[in-house]
């Protein structure tokens, strides 16, 4: 007399074992889990540049945005910058913190040094998700943008329509009042 399983039996197994592992991947959506990641990664990096400038304006006697504005002669789509002359997103590529990057102030001139080493580049990187910033050198107020795409940050908790800024389809901070530079 042999022992061991049937092939019915084993075909069983193998079907409740592929209908469980349907069922995890359904339930935990691995595809919405990376877009929480690098949603998180946007909402960290657009507010530690936010506290960078925030201290620099605090630190610096005089700040100037005009005078430390970012060059225009990169290509790329992983940040940009827009100026008071045109509402269209000038890419770059520059993450240095010396007022050549996407963020228009020299950040080296903090006392103690640059609060942060480099500037933050969108995990993602495209003409849909990039970081932009503008600046009102009158005011001294800037603003920082994003585009966030899970459905956790952007619809269910809507960040991006409740963070205060005039764009209900873009995430903003800064200290701009109403962020609708």
């Amino acid at each position: 007399m042999k022992k061991g399983f049937t092939l019915v039996e084993l075909l069983i197994v193998i079907g409740i074992l592929a209908i469980l592992a349907t069922a995890a991947v359904v339930v935990l959506n691995p595809v919405e889990l990376l877009r929480q990641a690098r949603d998180s990664q946007r909402l960290a990096d657009l507010d530690t540049v936010a506290a960078a400038i925030s201290l620099w304006l605090a630190d610096e006697p005089n700040p100037s945005f005009s005078d430390v504005g970012p060059n225009s002669d990169s290509t790329g789509a992983t940040s940009c910058f827009f100026t008071a002359s045109s509402s269209a997103c000038t890419v770059d590529t520059d993450y240095d913190v010396d007022g050549t990057g996407w963020v228009g102030v020299n950040f080296t001139q903090v006392s103690g040094g640059s609060p942060i080493e480099t500037l933050p580049r969108d995990p993602v990187g495209s003409a849909t998700y990039f970081y932009a910033f503008f600046a009102n050198d009158t005011a001294k107020t800037f603003e920082l943008n994003t585009t966030l795409e899970s459905t956790k940050f952007a619809t269910d908790e809507d960040l991006d329509g409740t963070d205060g800024g005039d764009d209900a389809a873009v995430y903003e901070v800064g200290n701009d009042p109403g962020l609708d530079l």
